[in-house]
C-alpha cells in the first residue's frame, strides 16, 4: 500500500509512520519512502500476510491509503468510512446496508408447497422481507436431501406471488444461475461453493444481487477474493454473509464471527449479513445470536424457521419454530428501536 503524508506533517510524524510499517512487516526493505508532487509517500510492501490498513488510520498525519495494490481492490473502492453502500430491491421496496436490518427467513430445503406457503404468511406477518429457502442443496454427504430443483423454484414464484415476500435461494452451479434469477431477488452462493470460481463468475455478469457466504474455514482476505470475482465481473450488488467458521471448539456447529461485522465495514463498502441458524447448528443458540447480530451493526439476518423442525428434510435441528420466531422478532425491535434502525 501507498501512504501519502500530508504536506504540513513534521519529522517526528514521518518517522512514526515508518516505523510502524517496517514493525507491521518486520522487513526494513519492504518500506520506501519518496516524494510525489510535495508529499511524503511511504510504500509499504508484504510478502506475507496483507497488512491492515487501519493501524496506520489512527495517525492523523496520513492524507491518503492507496490500497489499490490488494487483491480485492473493488470491494474497498467505495469504502469510505461514512457512505454506505446500499443494494435496493425495489420489487419489495427494501434497501440492504442502509439504515434498515432485513430479516429473511425460511426454511432450509424447500419441501412442500403448503408448509411453505404457511411459512411465508407467518414470516411476513411477523416483519420478515424475504423468504429464504433452497430448491437446491449442497449436501455433505450423497444421500442426504439433494432439494427438488426446478419444482422447487416454481414453488418460490408462486409463493411470492401470493405473500409479496422477496426471496432469496442458492445457485449451485453455473448451468442453474439464470433459472435462479429469473425467480430469486437475491441469489445465494453457500459456503460450500464460496471458492467455485465459475459460478462466481456466472452470477458476475448478472444484475442480481447476491449473497456471498463466507466459506467455513475462510480467511476474510480469502472470502473478499471470491467477492472480488463477482465484481470483477461487473456486479456491483455483493451482500457478504458470515454463517460461522471452523475452530477447535466443539460446544457449537461452527464458531460465528461476530467480530468480523465491524472489520467488514471498515475495510469494504460492502453489506454483510449475519446466518445465526448455521453457526451455531442450534435452535436454542440461534435468538442469542441473532440480536447479536443487530447489536454488533450487522445489516440484516438470515435464519430459518419451520413449522416442525421435528420433520424438516434438511437441518431441523437448527430451525426455529413460528412462536419461537414471533418472540425473536418482537425482541429485535426493540434492540432496533435503541438502536435507531428499521426492521
Amino acid at each position: 500500500m501507498r501512504l501519502i503524508i500530508s504536506k504540513d506533517a513534521t519529522a517526528g510524524d514521518i518517522s512514526s509512520v515508518i516505523s510502524l510499517a517496517r514493525e507491521l512487516t518486520d522487513d526494513p526493505g519492504a518500506v520506501a519512502v519518496e516524494t510525489r508532487d510535495g508529499h511524503m509517500v511511504v510504500s509499504v510492501t508484504s510478502n506475507g500476510d496483507p497488512i491492515d490498513p487501519i493501524a496506520f488510520r489512527s495517525l492523523g498525519c496520513i492524507e491518503t491509503i492507496d490500497e489499490s495494490y490488494l487483491p480485492y481492490r473493488l470491494a474497498i473502492q467505495n469504502a469510505t468510512g461514512t457512505e454506505r453502500f446500499k443494494i435496493e430491491l425495489p420489487s419489495i421496496q427494501a434497501t440492504i446496508g442502509g439504515d434498515d436490518f432485513v430479516v429473511m427467513a425460511g426454511p432450509c430445503a424447500v419441501e412442500d408447497e403448503t408448509d411453505l406457503l404457511e411459512i411465508a404468511r407467518i414470516a411476513v406477518a411477523a416483519g420478515a422481507r424475504l423468504l429464504r429457502g433452497g430448491a437446491y442443496k449442497p449436501r455433505t454427504g450423497p444421500y442426504s436431501f439433494q432439494g427438488i430443483g426446478e419444482e422447487g423454484l416454481e414453488m418460490l414464484s408462486r409463493v411470492r406471488n401470493e405473500t409479496g415476500l422477496g426471496i432469496i435461494t442458492e445457485a449451485m452451479e453455473p448451468a442453474t444461475v439464470e433459472k435462479v434469477s429469473g425467480v430469486a431477488d437475491i441469489v445465494q452462493i453457500g459456503s460450500r461453493n464460496m471458492q467455485n470460481f465459475p459460478l462466481l463468475k456466472e452470477v458476475g455478469m448478472g444484475t442480481v444481487p447476491v449473497l456471498l457466504k463466507r466459506g467455513m474455514s475462510a480467511t476474510l482476505e480469502e472470502w473478499l477474493g471470491a467477492a472480488e470475482y463477482i465484481l470483477d465481473g461487473g456486479n456491483p450488488n455483493v451482500i457478504l454473509c458470515e454463517r460461522g467458521i471452523r475452530t477447535f471448539s466443539r460446544h457449537s456447529r461452527h464458531t460465528l464471527d461476530i467480530g468480523v461485522v465491524p472489520v467488514i465495514h471498515e475495510r469494504t463498502h460492502l453489506p454483510i449479513i449475519i446466518d445465526p441458524s448455521h453457526a451455531t447448528g442450534a435452535a436454542s443458540r440461534v435468538p442469542s445470536m441473532a440480536k447479536a447480530a443487530l447489536a454488533s451493526g450487522a445489516d440484516g439476518l438470515l435464519i430459518e424457521i419451520h413449522p416442525n423442525p421435528e420433520r424438516a428434510k434438511s437441518d431441523g435441528f437448527q430451525a426455529i419454530t413460528f412462536d419461537q420466531f414471533d418472540k425473536l422478532m418482537d425482541e429485535l425491535k426493540k434492540i432496533a428501536t435503541a438502536l435507531g434502525v428499521g426492521i
